[in-house]
Formats: structure tokens, C-alpha cells, sequence
């Protein structure tokens, strides 16, 4: 039997330029919405601008999760959803117009709110095409829960908050969503340490993975699962963000970085500062040689089946908490994993 292949466009290159741009991270102002929202915007397509100026134009040029929105954990839901975006929307169109004008891709992450999804607060992070199109729409797959002691919850709807109404919409094909493209198969994800994710991506046939962060990342994490599926992986995390609101300037800023299949570092942010990190990708050569990750489900099948969560999917299918203090009370009780 021949080694399984995986579905995938015809590559229109043998080679792609990626630029990941190290930017700052800044809150928008809810009592100054548009004005503060439309700064950041602008702030963002003058990075994408510089991107194409800087070394040439770029197939790729990648963002972290919140260039548009900035971050704020004092915001409470009624705050984010003046603050989230719509996907596709006023900000998406302003930066497909800048796809368009250089011919490259665009991925960024940020909040955004969906009518389909009333009251709901997504982390999607959106692909947008040389030709303005949005062709990927990623939600985040989950949010780790108590981290933050119990006194406050990430309250963000995540594909896993939401599991089996997300797989009724959109297909069980989406939870894992790969967006095939002429410059490689595209996957994102802002999920930190959970290399099943990223296995799952690999077994789906993503070439380059886009991970994003704001406020750190583990490098060996990165490094790893970079190595484990053979991807060619990204990181973009935020630069050192002076005056942003309700936190210190420098909130583990900086790092960003390119690694290869073999897990070696491509390039890597100069410093913590804003930024671009550069490399080419040999997508047609690496595609020839590449193999599917070669693992032995078989002897741990029964481990996964039997394994207990230590929170169940859809709990914010039945309730959204106002803010994090409201989603760590609502979640308290809720564990599997008895104390």
C-alpha cells in the first residue's frame, strides 16, 4: 500500500516569501470605539506596507491575534461586543484592498462577533487571499481553562465551548479546518501546548502552520511540534507595547520566529520591538518529499476513548459568562476531575 496522500491546490511557485510582522498590541478605547479601532487598522496596513517595501514584496505576511481590537482582560462581554469585529466587514475589506495592491496573502487574528452567533465573542484568525477574498475563517479550538487559579476564565467561545452546534453549522471537516491554496495548505491556530491539535493539523495535510499569541508562547512547544509533523511553522506574538491599557509595556513581547520541518529556526525577531521575521519556504521541493506524520494510533486508541476531560464541550452553548469572574464562577463546579 502506498504512503496516504493528502489533499492540496496545484502550487503556482516553487518557493514562497513569508513575513511574520512582530506588532504591538494596543486596547481600543470602548468610549472612543471607532476613532481608537480605525487607529490601530491604519496602524496595521502601514505593517503591511512595510512588509512589501522591506526585502521586496511578500507571498505572506502573518499578524498575532489582536492587531485590530488590542487586548484588555478588564473588558466584560457588553465591552467586546462593541469591540469585536465582523469577519467579513469594514476592517477585513480595508485590508483585503491591501492584499489586492501587493499580491499576498494576509493572516491575522481578533475578536469578532458573528450574527449567526448572537451574544457570543469569537477568536477567529482570517485568511485573505492575493485577490481580497477571505478563504479561511478559523476559529479558535479551545481556551484552556484554570489557568488563572480559579478567580478568573477566559470567556471567548471557542470551537470547543460550542462542539456540537459548531459541527452542525459547519461540518465536522471544519474543526480542523486546512485552507488549500496555490503558495500551500494553510492551518492557524492560537492554541498553546496541545500537540494533539497540531498532530491533527499534520494528519490533515497542513504544510505551514500560523500559530499566533499576544502576552508569550513556549518556544520549545513551537520548536517540537514544528519537528514532530514536519511543518514549516510560524510564530507571531506581540513587540513591546508601550501604553497599553490595563497592563505593563512589556508583557512577554517579543520572540516571534520561523522554524522549518526539522525544527531548526529559519529567523527570529531581532528584538522586542515591532518588526518584520523573514524567510523563504522551498513549498514545491518540501511538498515532493514530505510525508504524512507516521504514528501507531492502534496502541493508545483505547487511551483516547477512555479519557475523561477535565471540562465537557458546549458549556457555552448553554450560558456566555459577562466577564471572567462570571465564566470562573459558572466553570467552578463544572470540572470532571474531582478535587
Amino acid at each position: 500500500m502506498s504512503h496516504p496522500q493528502y489533499a492540496a491546490q496545484e502550487l503556482e511557485r516553487d518557493e514562497i516569501s513569508l513575513c511574520v510582522v512582530q506588532s504591538r498590541v494596543r486596547a481600543v478605547d470602548v468610549k472612543n470605539l471607532e476613532a481608537t479601532r480605525a487607529a490601530n487598522l491604519e496602524h496595521m496596513l502601514g505593517l503591511i506596507d512595510a512588509a512589501n517595501g522591506w526585502l521586496g514584496p511578500k507571498d505572506l505576511v502573518m499578524f498575532h491575534e489582536f492587531p485590530i481590537t488590542g487586548f484588555d482582560a478588564r473588558w466584560r462581554r457588553e465591552d467586546l461586543l462593541k469591540v469585536a469585529i465582523e469577519v467579513p466587514g469594514e476592517q477585513t475589506e480595508a485590508i483585503a484592498a491591501r492584499a489586492r495592491r501587493y499580491g499576498c496573502y494576509v493572516v491575522f487574528g481578533s475578536y469578532a462577533r458573528d450574527p449567526a452567533w448572537p451574544n457570543h465573542i469569537l477568536s477567529i484568525t482570517t485568511v485573505i487571499d492575493r485577490k481580497g477574498d477571505i478563504v479561511g475563517r478559523h476559529w479558535k479550538a479551545r481556551n484552556i481553562k484554570g489557568l488563572f487559579g480559579g478567580a478568573f476564565e477566559i470567556f471567548t467561545t471557542t470551537i470547543f465551548d460550542v462542539l456540537d452546534q459548531y459541527v452542525e453549522m459547519y461540518g465536522a471537516d471544519e474543526v480542523v479546518p486546512v485552507t488549500r491554496t496555490p503558495i500551500g495548505n494553510i492551518c492557524t491556530t492560537s492554541t498553546q501546548l496541545e500537540p494533539e491539535i497540531i498532530r491533527a493539523f499534520a494528519l490533515k495535510g497542513g504544510e505551514i502552520m500560523l500559530r499566533t499569541a499576544t502576552g508569550g508562547f513556549d518556544e520549545y512547544d513551537i520548536r517540537a511540534n514544528a519537528r514532530y509533523n514536519q511543518m514549516y511553522t510560524a510564530i507571531a506574538n506581540n513587540a513591546i507595547s508601550p501604553g497599553n491599557p490595563g497592563s505593563f509595556d512589556d508583557i512577554s513581547s517579543g520572540g516571534s520566529a520561523i522554524y522549518g520541518p526539522d525544527g531548526v529556526q529559519l529567523a527570529k525577531a531581532n528584538s522586542p520591538a515591532e518588526g518584520p521575521v523573514l524567510a523563504r519556504i522551498p513549498i514545491r521541493a518540501f511538498r515532493a518529499r514530505r510525508k504524512l506524520p507516521n504514528i501507531h494510533p492502534s496502541l493508545y486508541r483505547d487511551l483516547y476513548a477512555n479519557y475523561v476531560e477535565a471540562f465537557p464541550p458546549n458549556l457555552y452553548s448553554r450560558y456566555q459568562p459577562t466577564d471572567g469572574r462570571d465564566a470562573a464562577r459558572y466553570l467552578g463546579d463544572r470540572s470532571l476531575w474531582k478535587k
